[in-house]
């Protein structure tokens, strides 16, 4: 942002350089003049200055004004300042629905910080219930969060899939689809507030697992198609997926795949390499882990 900023002029450079030294009697007038001139970065500067009480009384609503010229011009930053402002009700009324209107044109531009705002208010349920019935794809994924657990609304499993699926739909472009899918097939698994359907967590989960770092989904698709739930057992494929994720280093894949080569599923039965898995996860903090090594360790293997 400042090397941007300090190739608008020297005018611009001065009052940047005076700001970041801290010397704000230098900076102020040299902002004002070319914030007046309409100067996008200059106004932002004073919005940032009034909004922090650097060099002049703190005033929220001195700097809301600021913030909104220079994002009505296209300025990340100050769009972003501007949902801040909203969201916390700074200077202006709080509105949640207005922060993150502020924040998506934010982070349409790119910013990070803006997004991670964004997706902090919708876990506070800040403005999350409109969001996704907008489309929203991370407001409808957060809503079935909060219906699921309860947080913040009545439990509501009914009502946690509804959200789950919106935001699970094919056409929307949503990159942590992966963690709704997952979710729709623990309901499924489990039969939370539904009639427990294998088939449809089994259809979840693959969906999910086909993620690389999906390591839960990928764990669960090894489990079912060990158990035959929703699909035709299948060893071969369970220890495909099992030993898919116990690679990745997680605890609980890396005991039932050490249980799969101790008792000779799906893959040629070795003691040794069982106990090997079994070290590993121990080494994870898996108690299991550790206790069917030291099973193992006993018996000479």
């Amino acid at each position: 942002m400042l090397a941007s900023i300090l190739s608008f002029g020297a005018n611009l450079q001065d009052g940047a350089n005076a700001y970041n030294k801290g010397e704000y009697k230098t900076a102020l007038p040299i902002f004002e003049d070319l914030a007046k001139k309409g100067d996008a970065n200059a106004q932002f500067y004073l919005g940032l200055m009034y909004s922090s009480g650097d060099g002049v009384i703190q005033d929220y609503k001195k700097a809301f004004e600021w913030y909104e010229k220079a994002a009505a011009q296209g300025d990340a930053l100050s769009q972003y300042s501007l949902g801040q402002l909203y969201r916390h009700g700074n200077g202006v009324t709080q509105d949640y629905e207005k922060a993150i209107e502020w924040f998506k044109k934010a982070v349409s531009q790119g910013d990070i910080t803006a997004q991670l705002n964004l997706r902090a208010m919708y876990e506070n349920g800040q403005g999350v219930e409109k969001a996704a019935a907008q489309g929203d794809e991370y407001a409808q994924y957060r809503l079935g969060v909060m219906y699921e657990n309860g947080y913040g609304v009545k439990q509501d499993y009914k009502k946690a899939i509804e959200w789950y699926e919106k935001a699970a739909n094919p056409e929307n472009f949503f990159t942590l689809d992966f963690l709704v899918q997952f979710n729709l097939g623990t309901i499924y698994r489990d039969g939370k507030g539904v009639k427990q359907d294998y088939k449809k967590a089994f259809e979840w989960f693959e969906k999910s697992a086909n993620k690389e770092y999906s390591y839960e989904a990928q764990f669960n698709l090894g489990s079912m198609y060990y158990n035959g739930h929703g699909v035709r057992q299948d060893y071969n494929k369970a220890f495909e997926w099992t030993e898919k994720v116990a690679s990745k280093k997680y605890p609980p894949a890396q005991v039932v795949l050490g249980a799969m080569y101790e008792d000779g599923r799906g893959v040629k039965q070795d003691y040794k390499k069982a106990k090997e898995w079994y070290g590993k996860a121990c080494d994870g903090g898996n108690q299991k882990g550790c206790d069917n090594y030291k099973i193992l360790n006993q018996q000479g293997y």
